[in-house]
């Protein structure tokens, strides 16, 4: 994908948490809604979901914005989160990627989410859609 391409990204309407489990532990039921990503390693369980499903005695960080790139982004696509991710810790916005067959979703916090448009958009690229209310 040329750099030069601008890309637009959607905004999920939902605050999410990111929360970790331990390697052995088998999917939660609450690992479910609009929007949840489940990854399992030989080190651990991470799940993210809407943060009004995660119950508070797990760990996990909460108030993360989701913004996902609109469309189909080619697997041969070489580059392209690391012009994102740079852009974004110029602004120093940490970021949390979960990338899917067809796409690729930027997880920032809420608080940061101001200098996270700033950055996508200094490259360019659109951002549809606004902070999700708490």
């Amino acid at each position: 994908m040329a750099e030069a391409q601008q890309l637009t990204f959607r905004v999920h309407d939902e605050l999410l948490a990111i929360a970790r489990l331990d390697r052995t532990e088998a999917v939660p039921g609450w690992a479910e809604g609009r929007f949840f990503h489940i990854g399992r390693t030989p080190d651990e369980l991470s799940v993210v979901c809407a943060q009004a499903r995660v119950p508070a005695d797990v760990r996990q960080v909460r108030e993360r914005v989701a913004l996902g790139i609109a469309g189909v982004v080619p697997m041969s696509t070489v580059g392209l989160l690391a012009g994102l991710c740079a852009a974004l810790a110029e602004l120093s916005v940490p970021v949390f990627v979960i990338s899917t067959y067809d796409t690729d979703w930027l997880l920032v916090e809420g608080a940061r989410f101001d200098a996270a448009r700033r950055a996508l958009e200094s490259l360019g690229h659109r951002i549809e859609g606004q902070l999700p209310a708490h």
